[in-house]
């Protein structure tokens, strides 16, 4: 159930493995993360993802360097809805990365979305969100300051 707060329930969990996509064809896996990512599952047709998504492309701004910020779209269009949702949006700090199968969001679990997950440099899950979130609270950098060590 998506309560829009910060849960520690499955901290201690591992960061599935992944092999995404993005809009161009470049290719990311989970091996390539070595700093603490907020990874964040998202969809152009969900109106809380959408709103979240200036919030964290400023996040990425102010933490660039500190944590990687994924956002992976589980649109089932893949790149066709993609690309032109990001070119409207002109997020400068977040890259498209697609998940179209949807693999990634069934192997974090939940169903929900959004659904914002924190793992720290050594890809353990420190804690999550489902369900809208305010990424511009002080409560959000608060958490994302201890959990990083900042």
């Amino acid at each position: 159930m998506p309560t829009g707060e910060i849960d520690v329930s499955e901290a201690g969990a591992a960061m599935p493995e992944f092999r995404l996509e993005d809009t161009e064809g470049n290719v990311l896996k989970r091996s390539a993360l070595n700093t603490p990512t907020l990874l964040n599952l998202w969809a152009t047709w969900c109106a809380p993802c959408v709103k979240e998504m200036p919030l964290l492309d400023a996040l990425a701004d102010e933490y660039d360097g500190r944590l990687k910020v994924l956002t992976v779209s589980q649109d089932m269009q893949g790149a066709k809805a993609v690309a032109p949702f990001f070119a409207k949006g002109g997020y400068a700090n977040l890259e498209p990365w697609l998940d179209p199968a949807n693999d990634l969001g069934f192997a974090i679990g939940g169903g929900v979305m959004p659904t914002t997950v924190l793992y720290d440099a050594r890809g353990t899950e420190v804690w999550r969100v489902q369900g809208e979130y305010d990424w511009s609270s002080e409560e959000a950098r608060a958490a994302i300051d201890e959990a990083i060590g900042t």
